[in-house]
């Protein structure tokens, strides 16, 4: 009778540490999914690169519209891929159950793997449908201040927020906030990230030039969701480019 208690308890053991490992697991799964890895990037850049000589200078992408914002144009597929260029998508990406949109910059030059926060994609579409609760009650967007042309702030309280929304940069781990133009695409505002990098990286842009290539040539990320900016060279400070 002991002998059997005694099994029974080991028993009930066993279940509660395979149970909690189980809850466990997917918990720590998730942390890394969320932890890019320059490893990752440079296997992904490796299995591009020889994807691209095996057919002719064709990438692995994902076909998008013409229209695309550019540092979103150029998604990779990974079904092209797996499994003869590499195992599996990463686990910091989208197609994996992470966080990240992995994609192509430089493809008419040399193709260079990137990625998109995809949580700054989500913060953006709660936006979003705020914005679109608002406009069906009140039929226009609560524009609070002109920063440039078409370039407008928002009112957030009248959109129901206690705090102005923002999103955590991929480049600095600043907070960045969001402009929206006339047609209500919304846009995060790098103006502080390029700021700093104007401070920092050495550069020859001149007033006109698109400037947001100095985040992309010195990090793993693109700045998705964002519109051109160029240099005030007077001032020395990011300003948005007015086409």
């Amino acid at each position: 009778m002991n002998v059997t208690k005694k099994y029974g308890t080991v028993l009930l053991l066993l279940i509660i540490v395979t149970l909690l490992s189980g809850c466990l697991y997917p918990e720590e799964k998730l942390k890394q999914n969320q932890v890019p890895y320059q490893d990752q990037l440079q296997a992904v850049q490796t299995a591009v690169n020889q994807f691209k000589e095996d057919n002719g200078g064709l990438l692995p992408i994902k076909t998008r519209d013409m229209n695309t914002p550019i540092y979103q144009k150029y998604p990779i597929d990974f079904n092209k891929l797996i499994p003869k260029y590499t195992q599996d998508a990463p686990g910091t990406s989208f197609e994996n159950g992470g966080v990240y949109l992995y994609v192509l910059v430089d493809v008419e030059t040399e193709p260079k793997v990137k990625l998109i926060d995809l949580k700054i994609t989500e913060t953006i579409r709660e936006l979003h449908f705020r914005l679109d609760n608002y406009r069906r009650i009140n039929g226009y967007p609560p524009f609070k201040e002109v920063l440039a042309t078409n370039v407008f702030s928002l009112d957030y309280e009248k959109l129901g927020y206690k705090e102005e929304p923002y999103v955590v940069s991929p480049f600095t781990g600043n907070n960045l906030t969001f402009v929206i133009n006339q047609d209500i695409d919304i846009f995060v505002d790098y103006r502080p990230d390029l700021y700093l990098a104007l401070q920092k990286e050495d550069h020859s842009y001149q007033e006109g030039d698109d400037i947001r290539d100095l985040l992309v040539e010195n990090s793993m990320f693109v700045p998705a969701h964002s519109l051109p900016y160029t240099i005030d060279t007077e001032k020395k400070e990011p300003i948005f480019l007015d086409k």
